[in-house]
């Protein structure tokens, strides 16, 4: 049994040698098969990698041959450069050399030029010199022969001449000085003429005209007979609380009311009007209406100054003065309302003042206030322009503005410069065409007069003057006149106007020549 174990572990042992024998010798055998594989694989990489390298040695020889002729050409084209630059700056450079040796040949032969100018001055200056050493000697000889004939020495002559000459620059000085004061008195008149010029240009305020009659409108004329009453008793009653005349006549649907003073016809037109609507009309009523519309009108007054006063920016005006501005609204002189020509004299006064540089608020001031003295309601046997001065002492006015409104019709000596620029303005705002009535039919003929001159000259067909006479249209015949014609004729119409004709202000005289062609299709 032992041997039988025994036996078949041999033969287990034996089995599992023969096995690794087997495995060793089939390993062996792959091994070597494998590696005679990466043998070969080895040699074929090698191969490759041979072949690459000569491959890429070949390209980068060529590369390298490429580069080394384009740097060889670079280098030829730069040498190229640089040798024909140097033959370039040898050409400059040799006749650089011929001009400077033409030019030291100029200077050589300038240089010998100039000696002998040299020998020629110098034996001129010689010449010179014995000629005023003649000259000298001649003059010594006249001037002693001068002092023996005028018996004066030559410092004596020479002072009476100096004195001589003094005495006609002295003259000649004052002529010089004369002509001088003229012209800066045309330079003068002609700023003066330019600032009031601008000044009314740059003030445009319309006048209303004044009358001394109102009317008041009804719509039947069955209102005529209450208004006149049982035997005129109404009437009689209306004038007497007003102060007016009222005037009932054969006028279809209207009454005049007649009187000098503005207010008391204002309140006799606003009594008949509140009369009228009430319906009930007797002296009691009448009178009882009036004294209403005279506090309402007073109560306006008030109000129309203040709002004056502030348009204008006036401040610290006496309540009185105020009052007076107001009732100027219902005041006219000539024709003229006296508050739209105080407002337009207050702003005329500022404008001018602003333009000499000088206090614009005063002179607006004493612009509106210089007429306060026609509106004082007293009779008083003095001139308006002491009575407005007195009431502006009275309110605590400044005494530049005081005399400002004393002396604008040159009633008082002017003490200050704003006196002499409310005057001027007053005069402006007066003189304007159409301010005031007394000068309406003068001021139609000067219109006339202004057309006239125009329509003198040849060519004119038509002449208009508008713009209340501050410009004078006039037409021309196109085949009469030519362009250049009719810029003349502008020129010589102002010309004759300047020269025939009074007038304040400018006017602009505007010629205007049209051509027309007509043509009909037929």
């Amino acid at each position: 049994m032992l041997e039988i174990v025994i036996g078949i572990a041999v033969g287990a042992i034996v089995s599992v040698a023969l096995g690794l024998l087997i495995g060793n010798f089939l390993y062996k055998r792959k091994s070597s098969k494998t590696h005679e594989e990466t043998v070969e694989k080895s040699k074929l990489i090698i191969k490759e990698a041979e072949i690459a390298a000569e491959n890429l040695k070949k390209d980068r020889i060529l590369e390298a041959k490429e580069k080394i002729l384009k740097m060889r050409s670079e280098f030829e084209e730069e040498a190229n450069r640089k040798k024909n630059q140097i033959i370039s700056n040898e050409q400059k450079i040799k006749q650089r050399e011929q001009t400077l040796n033409k030019e030291i040949e100029t200077l050589k032969r300038k240089e010998s030029e100039l000696d002998g100018l040299k020998n020629d001055l110098s034996v001129q200056l010689d010449h010179v010199k014995k000629r005023k050493e003649e000259l000298d000697k001649f003059n010594q000889q006249k001037i002693q022969m001068l002092e023996n004939i005028s018996k004066l020495t030559a410092d004596e002559a020479r002072e009476q001449l100096i004195a001589s000459l003094k005495d006609e620059a002295q003259t000649r000085a004052s002529s010089f000085v004369k002509d001088i004061m003229e012209q800066a008195k045309l330079t003068a008149t002609k700023e003066a003429k330019k600032i009031v010029v601008e000044t009314i240009q740059r003030t445009a305020t319309e006048h209303a005209i004044e009358n001394c009659v109102s009317v008041f409108n009804i719509e039947s004329d069955d209102i005529k007979g209450k208004i006149i009453g049982r035997e005129g008793r109404n009437i009689r009653a209306l004038e007497a609380a007003t102060g007016v005349e009222i005037i009932v006549d054969d006028t279809p649907e209207a009454i005049i009311i007649s009187g000098f003073d503005p207010v008391r016809r204002e309140i006799a037109r606003l009594s008949l009007h509140r009369l009228v609507q009430d319906g009930r009309i007797h002296p009691a009523r009448i009178e009882e209406i009036v004294a209403k519309t005279t506090k309402n009108i007073e109560d306006e007054i008030i109000e129309i100054g203040e709002r004056t006063v502030i348009d204008l920016g006036i401040h610290g005006l006496h309540p009185e003065l105020v009052k007076m501005v107001g009732r100027m609204r219902f005041r006219s002189s000539y024709g003229q309302n006296l508050l739209q020509h105080s407002r337009e004299v207050a702003n005329l006064c500022a404008i001018m003042a602003s333009e000499l540089g000088l206090n614009a608020k005063q002179a607006k001031r004493a612009g509106l206030l210089h007429d306060i003295g026609k509106v004082w309601t007293e009779e008083l046997e003095k001139p308006h322009a002491i009575v407005g001065m007195e009431l502006a002492q009275k309110y605590k006015e400044h005494p530049i503005i005081c005399n400002a409104i004393g002396a604008h019709h040159d009633e008082i000596e002017m003490t200050n410069i704003i006196s002499p620029i409310v005057q001027a303005c007053d005069a402006i705002s007066g003189a304007r065409p159409g301010a005031r009535r007394e000068v309406m039919e003068q001021y139609i003929k000067r219109l006339r007069e202004l057309e006239d001159v125009g329509l003198s000259f040849e060519g004119v067909e038509k002449c208009y003057a508008i713009q209340a006479g501050r410009e004078l249209r006039v037409i021309v015949d196109a085949e009469k006149a030519t362009d250049d014609r009719a810029n003349q004729l502008s020129f010589d119409i102002s010309q004759k106007i300047e020269r025939d004709m009074q007038y304040p202000g400018q006017i602009k005289v505007t010629v205007i020549r049209e051509m027309r062609s007509v043509a009909y299709a037929k």
